[in-house]
């Protein structure tokens, strides 16, 4: 009983129930609370929103690294283009000059020096036709590489979330 009565006493003097209900105990958790709370603003502003406004940075800066790179390399490749096209033009030119020379050097050995120069240009224009055709299919390679690497970081990005290597494909099959 005598038990019974102290903890009768202790509940009524307040000694006995939750602190957090005790008014006494409000000042030092207020003080408590401030300083946690103080903590958390200040690992917030100096530590976290920092590192995670850097990741994005540096997320952006690669984003539009690779998209100038595939503008450089579409540059690149144009500029080879151009370049395959003047040769031809050059081997067009060279073609008809020597044609022509061959026709003014003598009539019996047109025929024979005709023949012997529509074989060699076929093998100029082959040629030419195949260096412009690898140029042309390593700048594609090249290109589709690129766009590939750019909507996949583009997709990722905006969805969160890796996009399919077969769904890229398809799309890009899609713009040619």
């Amino acid at each position: 009983m005598a038990a019974l009565s102290s903890a009768t006493n202790a509940i009524e003097q307040g000694g006995g129930a939750l602190p957090q209900f005790d008014a006494s105990q409000w000042p030092g958790e207020m003080i408590y609370m401030t300083i946690i709370f103080a903590i958390l603003v200040l690992l917030f502003t100096k530590v976290f929103v920092p590192r995670v406004g850097g990741a994005i940075a540096a997320r952006e800066d690669r984003i539009a690294g690779d998209i100038g790179q595939a503008r450089r390399l579409r540059d690149e490749a144009e500029a080879q283009s151009r370049t395959a096209a003047e040769e031809l033009a050059q081997a067009r030119s060279r073609s008809q000059r020597l044609a022509l020379d061959a026709r003014a050097a003598a009539a019996a050995e047109a025929a024979r020096s005709r023949a012997a120069e529509t074989a060699r240009l076929g093998e100029i224009m082959a040629e030419a036709e195949a260096r412009i055709a690898a140029a042309r299919a390593r700048a594609m390679a090249q290109v589709r590489s690129v766009a590939a690497e750019a909507a996949e970081a583009m997709v990722g990005r905006l969805t969160g979330a890796a996009p399919d290597a077969a769904e890229i494909e398809r799309a890009l099959a899609g713009v040619e």
